[in-house]
């Protein structure tokens, strides 16, 4: 743990500021959601090649704290933090002009690289200076975050549709990291000090990985997560197709319905949290799961018989909070064993859940914009193999647990 001597000399801003470099990935993701079907039109893109833009987002991300983790391990976490949100706003900047769809799609994936060390270095300062149940509390409180950036992200993305197009929503994006360059300029002082950093090259890291990937444990609650996200993530490039060509909801009322359905991930991460830390870090996780299965098959049944509205939007609802209560307690079995490597565990971590993600976006449009059937079978397989992932949960680590304590300076989210 971080000793009061090293702490950041705005440590009361800290918990602050790593909140607000939870909302790269969601506000990156879903500002722009809301304009989709008219960047499809203005690019002259298939369905699926422009849902390509999310799944380069997604990729980039997952790439980004794969990247971020191991070098902030050795290198400390302002400086690479500093370096991934200055491209953010350079890279955000190309995605506004760029002239084709194939250039959206490499100026997001780069896009999403750069957003990527803001996730990551989010979840390891957190584990530098947060142990026990403040550690719990402190993922449900970056699950909450998440959510409320969700539904800033298309409201605002919405509303700003009626004002400029989606090369102005990049703009928009470029300003907002630039003001979260300033903030980390002024309030984010060094959480990893100089003894506590790993030490030698490519090799060392590769071994770092090696270690986290054979603890069973580990391995088991990076996969539930990379499940449950490839559930979410092709939920969020899904949705947008299914609300607006399907059921012929506008921007607005699309934003609205979805912003709804963050504010049941901001609940039910909160809820997850206390949970995990009153209850039971493996039953709050098995309830998530449970709750994710449930929304996934009913978007399934949509995609077999015709269902109303409401139902649809239950579904999201129901999809989404599962997500949300299950991220804590999986969370915190990922990084709680390995505080000397935490910015390499949260750059697997991270990689699972955008990458996963990436990965299952692209599949829900393969029917065209009109077919809700994939984004049913791509939800519930991902569900499935989420629960079986949680098979790996029931060993429990040989080396001991950290105390359940925090440091003194530290200030509790």
């Amino acid at each position: 743990m971080t000793s009061s001597a090293t702490q950041p000399k705005m440590s009361r801003m800290l918990p602050a500021l790593l909140l607000v470099l939870t909302v790269f990935g969601p506000i990156s993701m879903d500002l722009y959601l809301p304009a989709l079907p008219a960047l499809t039109q203005e690019l002259g893109a298939a369905t699926s090649v422009a849902q390509l833009t999310v799944t380069a987002c997604l990729i980039g991300l997952a790439a980004g704290q794969l990247l971020a983790g191991p070098l902030s391990d050795r290198y400390g976490r302002r400086s690479i933090l500093l370096i991934g949100v200055l491209a953010y706003v350079v890279t955000s900047l190309l995605c506004a002009f760029s002239p084709t769809v194939g250039t959206l799609i490499a100026a997001r994936f780069v896009q999403g690289l750069a957003g990527g060390v803001g996730i990551v270095i989010a979840n390891a300062a957190g584990r530098d200076v947060y142990a026990g149940s403040q550690l719990i509390r402190f993922y449900a409180r970056l699950t909450v975050v998440g959510g409320l950036a969700a539904i800033v992200g298309p409201l605002l993305g919405g509303f700003l549709t009626t004002f400029t197009d989606w090369r102005g929503l990049f703009v928009f994006l470029a300003v907002a990291g630039a003001a979260i360059l300033a903030f980390i300029v002024f309030a984010f002082g060094e959480t990893l000090p100089g003894d506590q950093r790993t030490s030698g090259g490519f090799g060392h890291t590769l071994r770092d990985f090696a270690t986290l990937l054979r603890d069973r444990v580990f391995l088991g609650a990076v996969l539930n997560q990379g499940f449950l996200y490839a559930a979410l993530f092709a939920y969020l490039s899904g949705a947008t197709f299914v609300l607006q060509d399907v059921y012929g909801l506008s921007p607005q009322w699309y934003a609205a319905a979805f912003g709804l359905n963050s504010a049941g991930f901001m609940v039910f991460g909160h809820f997850g949290g206390r949970a995990a830390e009153r209850w039971s870090v493996g039953g709050t996780l098995a309830v998530g799961v449970g709750v994710t299965t449930v929304g996934a098959l009913g978007l399934l049944i949509a995609g077999v018989i015709v269902v109303p509205l409401w139902a649809v939007v239950l579904a999201l609802f129901t999809l989404a909070s599962g997500v949300a209560i299950a991220s804590p307690p999986a969370t915190t079995i990922a990084l709680s064993g390995y505080p000397q490597m935490a910015g390499t565990a949260a750059s697997l971590l991270g990689m699972a859940r955008f990458g996963f993600g990436g990965i299952a976006a692209p599949f829900v449009g393969v029917a065209g914009a009109l077919s809700i059937l994939p984004l049913g079978v791509v939800t519930t397989t991902s569900a499935v193999l989420a629960a079986l992932a949680c098979l790996l949960i029931v060993r429990p680590r040989h080396h001991a647990p950290e105390p359940a304590v925090t440091t003194a300076s530290a200030t509790t989210p």
